[in-house]
This record gives C-alpha cells, sequence and structure tokens, in this order.
C-alpha cells in the first residue's frame, strides 16, 4: 500500500465485512473511528512496552502521575494509553475481545477519549460484537501500518479526507462538504509564508488558526512549510469544527503532532466560536460555500446590533442564503492587529477559499456590499486569486482565495492584485468526484511568481481599493398623466387592493357609477386632473357613492396612465411629483461626480430627468471576471458561410451514397 489513495482503498474495504449487516450510510460510523484508533495505536507502538512497564503494581484506582506516563510514551506526544493491550494482542483472546477493547479504548489519556466519545463508538463495539463482526473488523485495522514513519502527516490528511468523502457519498451527503485540496492549500501557505518579513528569525513563535478545521488539513499543512522553512519556528495549531467526525480526526491528528489537546474545538465557529479574546498570526479556511445560516440568525444577528463593529459582524451580514462573508468577517477578527511599538509583533495574515458570490452580490445599501466597503475601506486584502474550475471533490464552481492582511508592506497599502489563475492547472488522469483538475508544482511557483512580482501583467491586474466603489443613483422622471374611464381601467380599478375591501354593496354600486361614466365618455381622455376629478366626484354623487380621500385618490390613479404629452402631476408646495413606473439606477464611478454624470449619459435622452439625492447609496463591487475579459470579434460571414457550404456539401455527398 504504497500511496495514501492505497490505504484509503485497503481501509474502505472494511465495508465488505459490514455490507450485510450494516446499511451503507452506516460504515463511516464504524471505519472511520477504528481507523482513528489504528493510527494513534500505531504512534504508541514503539514506546508501548515502556508505558506498560511503569504501570507495574499499579491498578486502576492508583495511577502513576499522568505526566510521567506522557513522558514514557514519548516526549513529543501529550497523550498515553495506560492499557497493556494493542491492536494486535487483542486478537488473542477473542472471548473476552469486547471487554478488552472497550477497556483498551477507556484506557487512553482523557485527552483523546473524548474523540471516541464524539463516534459514540463503545455503542459501535457493542453493536459488532453483537452481530460478531468485531473480530473480523479488527483483524483488518491491524493488517494496516498507520506508524507516522510509514504514512506521515500529510498521507495521513489524505486518506482520512478520502475516508470522509467515501462515507458522505454512502450516506448522500454533498452540501457544504468540500474538502480543500492538498495543492490549493499548499498556494495558499505559500503565499501566506511569502509575505512574512519575519518569519527567518531564530525560534519564531508562529500561531495558525483554521475556524472551519475539517480533518486539519490546511493546519498540517502549515505547520510541515512552517518548519521547512525555519526548523527553530515554534508553531502553534488551533482550529474549531463544527462536524463531530471530522473534529475528531482533526483532534487526533494535532494529538499526533505535539499538540495541546484543547487546541482543537468542537463548535459551530459563527455561534460559538472558540479563543475567545485570541488573535493569530494565520488564518487559514475554507468555509462551507453557499450555506444556509437561517437556523441561527438571531444570534449573529444579536451579536450585529448588541456589539456593531465591537463584535464580528459590525459592517453587516449578508442574506440568510449564503454565510460565506460571515466567515471572512469572523477570520478577519482573529488575525492579529499591528503593534508597531512592540518589537516582533508581526501583524496577521489570512487566507480563505470563496466562491464567486462574495465578489459581486448584493447591491449599493446591502448587506454584502457594506462588508466589502469595510474590508476595502480597511486595506484589509492583499490579492484576490481565481482558480481553474472543477478544483473541488464535491464542486465544479469557480473558486477564489482571498489573501488578507492586518499590516501590508507600503507598496501594497491602498492596492488589490487580482490574479487570473483560472487557466492554470493540469488535467487529472482520472477525476475523484468533480475534481478533474489540479495545481502542479509549476503552477503553484507561477501563480506565486505573480503575487510576489506585484506587477501588471496578462494574468495579474492591480487596482486602488477605490475603484471597486460605486454610488447608485436614484434617477427619477416627472408623473405626466392622462385620465380617462374605460373598460381596462375600470378593471384596473376594481382589483385595486384598497377598492376590494369595500362592502359588496358598495363595490357594486361604483361599479355602475363607473360603467355610465364610461358610456357618457365614449372614450374621451383628458389631460387635466382637477377637471376630470370634478366629473368623476358628480358621476359618484348621482349613484350615492361615497369615497374615502384615499380610496378617491387610488381610483384617480388607476383611471390614470402615463402620458409624455400629459399634464406634469405635482404634490404640496407644487413640487413635481416623480413617476415610479419611470423609475431607475445607475452605477456612477466612485471618483465622478455624479450631476456631471447625469448630464452626459442622461439628459441627452430624457431631458426631464433629475437625480433623488436622498436615495443615493455608496456600494463596492469587485468585478473580478470582466478585468480579464478579452474581446473576441465574430468571424466573418463569409468564412461561416464557407464552412456551412462545406458541411452541407458533405451531407449531400453521403445522401446520394445511401440513395445508391
Amino acid at each position: 500500500m504504497p500511496t495514501a489513495f492505497n490505504h484509503a482503498q485497503f481501509i474502505w474495504s472494511a465495508a465488505d465485512i459490514l455490507r450485510s449487516t450494516y446499511k451503507q450510510h452506516q460504515y463511516g460510523d464504524v471505519i472511520l473511528p477504528f481507523t482513528v484508533l489504528a493510527r494513534l495505536d500505531a504512534v504508541l507502538a514503539p514506546t508501548k512496552d515502556a508505558v506498560v512497564r511503569e504501570l507495574e503494581g499499579f491498578d486502576r484506582d492508583r495511577m502513576p502521575p499522568a505526566a510521567m506516563l506522557r513522558k514514557k510514551a514519548g516526549h513529543e506526544y501529550s497523550f498515553f494509553n495506560a492499557s497493556r493491550h494493542d491492536l494486535r494482542s487483542l486478537q488473542g483472546d477473542p472471548d473476552n475481545l469486547e471487554e478488552n477493547l472497550r477497556d483498551y479504548v477507556g484506557a487512553f489519556s482523557e485527552n483523546v477519549r473524548d474523540i471516541f466519545e464524539r463516534y459514540k463508538f463503545e455503542d459501535a463495539i457493542i453493536d459488532l460484537a453483537r452481530n460478531d463482526l468485531l473480530l473480523q473488523v479488527l483483524q483488518h485495522f491491524a493488517k494496516v501500518d498507520l506508524h507516522p514513519q510509514a504514512v506521515d502527516n500529510e498521507q495521513m490528511g489524505h486518506i482520512f479526507e478520502e475516508l470522509i468523502r467515501k462515507f458522505a457519498e454512502a450516506s448522500n451527503e454533498t452540501a457544504g462538504e468540500h474538502f480543500t485540496p492538498r495543492e490549493v492549500i499548499e498556494l495558499m501557505v505559500t503565499i501566506l509564508l511569502d509575505g512574512d518579513r519575519d518569519l527567518g528569525k531564530d525560534h519564531v513563535v508562529r500561531s495558525v488558526y483554521d475556524p472551519t478545521a475539517g480533518t486539519g488539513g490546511m493546519l498540517s499543512v502549515a505547520d510541515d512549510k512552517i518548519r521547512f522553512f525555519n526548523p527553530s519556528a515554534q508553531v502553534s495549531l488551533l482550529g474549531q469544527e463544527i462536524n463531530p467526525a471530522s473534529f475528531a480526526i482533526c483532534k487526533a491528528d494535532m494529538v499526533v503532532k505535539g499538540q495541546p489537546i484543547n487546541n482543537i474545538v468542537l463548535g459551530n465557529t459563527l455561534t460559538q466560536p472558540a479563543f475567545r479574546g485570541q488573535s493569530f498570526h494565520y488564518g487559514l479556511s475554507n468555509p462551507p460555500f453557499g450555506v444556509d445560516w437561517k437556523q441561527f440568525k438571531k444570534t449573529v444577528e444579536d451579536e450585529h446590533t448588541v456589539r456593531g463593529f465591537a463584535g464580528r459582524f459590525g459592517p453587516g451580514l449578508p442574506r440568510v442564503s449564503d454565510g460565506s462573508l460571515l466567515f471572512l468577517m469572523h477570520l478577519i477578527s482573529k488575525l492579529r492587529d499591528p503593534k508597531p511599538d512592540e518589537e516582533n509583533h508581526s501583524a496577521g495574515r489570512g487566507a480563505i477559499v470563496l466562491n464567486g458570490s462574495p465578489l459581486f452580490t448584493g447591491g449599493a445599501g446591502s448587506g454584502e456590499s457594506n462588508i466589502r466597503r469595510w474590508v476595502l475601506e480597511n486595506d484589509y486584502v492583499e490579492a484576490i486569486i481565481g482558480l481553474p474550475t472543477d478544483m473541488f471533490y464535491n464542486t465544479g464552481i469557480a473558486t477564489y482565495v482571498w489573501i488578507l492582511s492586518k499590516d501590508k508592506t507600503p507598496e501594497r497599502r491602498g492596492k488589490v492584485q487580482l490574479i487570473d489563475a483560472t487557466a492554470m492547472f493540469e488535467k487529472m488522469r482520472k477525476s475523484v468526484g468533480s475534481k478533474r483538475r489540479f495545481l502542479s508544482e509549476q503552477n503553484i511557483l507561477e501563480i506565486s511568481r505573480l503575487y510576489g512580482g506585484f506587477e501588471e501583467a496578462e494574468h495579474s491586474k492591480i487596482f486602488s481599493t477605490e475603484e471597486f466603489f460605486y454610488r447608485t443613483i436614484t434617477v427619477e422622471r416627472p408623473m405626466r398623466r392622462n385620465y380617462a374611464v374605460t373598460p381596462e381601467r375600470i378593471e384596473r380599478v376594481m382589483a385595486a387592493r384598497q377598492i376590494t375591501k369595500l362592502k359588496d354593496p358598495e363595490q357594486a354600486a361604483l361599479r355602475r357609477a363607473l360603467d355610465e361614466a364610461a358610456e357618457d365618455a365614449g372614450g374621451v381622455v383628458s389631460t387635466s386632473r382637477t377637471a376630470f376629478t370634478k366629473d368623476l366626484r358628480a358621476t359618484l354623487e348621482q349613484h350615492s357613492v361615497k369615497l374615502t380621500p384615499g380610496a378617491l385618490k387610488v381610483l384617480i390613479n388607476e383611471l390614470s396612465e402615463h402620458d409624455e404629452d400629459g399634464e406634469l402631476v405635482t404634490g404640496t408646495g407644487g413640487k413635481t411629483e416623480p413617476d415610479a413606473s419611470l423609475r431607475d439606477t445607475e452605477n456612477v464611478p466612485w471618483d465622478e461626480d455624479v450631476e456631471e454624470y447625469l448630464q452626459r449619459e442622461v439628459i441627452p435622452f430624457v431631458p426631464d430627468a433629475w437625480i433623488e439625492h436622498a436615495k443615493t447609496k455608496e456600494g463596492a463591487e469587485i468585478p473580478f471576471t470582466r478585468h480579464f475579459y478579452e474581446y473576441v470579434p465574430p468571424r466573418p460571414l463569409e468564412e461561416i458561410d464557407r464552412d456551412l457550404d462545406e458541411v452541407l456539401g458533405r451531407i449531400r455527398v453521403r445522401l446520394a451514397e445511401v440513395k445508391g
């Protein structure tokens, strides 16, 4: 089993043992915790005898100090197992296997027992034993060597993710679960480290945080790259994960790495954020795309309204159908703020994978637009990288990596770099789910070079932050109306909400009055509201129809229509009334005067238009695709005709051959 894929394939083949007894969606409930157990068992195998010797003469009620057992288990680990058993020795006593295995799992140090509790592993053991499958499953997992010398952390991450992907497929779970391909993480981490000016210092301390940790892939890659770049660096890995299975795997991986056990927390980052009051050097995240947050809307809205900018969501809230920008604001809040007066206080840097909607969804004044404005105004965005499609296992949509910084270098301040890497990929020989493409080492180097160069090029564009701002103006036109009582307009009146509220006899009397007025008028159209109203009142009085002022206003409005040559409608103080049906909006670039824009772009076509300044809204969007669009002129008609003639000619020849 030389590759991660083969390890995962072998482990998942335990499903053959379960198939006749368990349903497909239950396979992962057995296979995933056994995989974690096999990994921890393999990690502790070299020191197992030393721990057992230390325990000689002790019983469960009187154990030696935990620190002593951790020391015997290996200085790099923060956990141990106090049982005399391991996965291989357990097979030697099949009659007591269930009891011994439960004892073995319970003998792990307290800081890892909750991993198996999250899986409800004891229930799984009991159920397997009841169905006479426990020994077979144990023997299967005892065959695979998951010691770090045989399977390093990166490989183990691949194995876990492949197993969870198979489990999700078996359970028909697809929404919101997008494991980040390792090469995408490599790109994100490479760029983050590239912008860290102090990383090369001796014994530098760095913290890495992932609010959507999954199985810990981003944390693992960051750890490996930081230590490769600076072996003396002290690295802390912290994360939060909402899915119990992924959490258990991530925690197991971090424990193996020697990280403090409390660094990985189970819970919802948006409603129960861990590590309150802490901030970090690096933030990495691949939040679920387009996930609805309606179920915890109240908690998020309370933080927005009560805490404002003292909380995470002060700038605004996106629509409940897509919480991506909530994760963006959260990640920014967890990056270290710059403190120029303190030596070696590096400001935080972040990288987050988002789909296309956070770039442009929501018009001026919307929650999404306000969030973008806040991010740009605070100069948090260094670069946005457009990735190729078909990069992720469960979706083929376009994705973007946002590179964030709390303290940009001088040349980047007030600037945002857009990098088009959509065509930088290699095709996979065999697709995995929706993933058909990957970033090669050369692709990663090219993208990193574009980022580091910070220059205008075919695939690199640099903008000032203000170039993404705009104003949405409301262009009004005067209301000009004509008035008439016609069958069509009468039907419109009778369907109006205020009229339908009248009692049936009142509605009948009104219709009789209008029908008579229509017959008398003979379709004559009036352009005088005053005269028309006077005549209409007289008709209503003849039929004893009494309307409130509000209902009368609705009646007259429904009997009117827009007419360029009609009477100008004015309101209180003689102010011209705008016609809502002719209202329009225009997006004006930030650096342009709105009145000058009106005179140039609108007045030549509608001379009586004006701007309703009270309705002007400020917005921000990042039209990534537009900036890299290249116009391709259509082929000449002569060339198209020639090609069509050639095709038709071949068809005629073949038809002639068929006819013989």
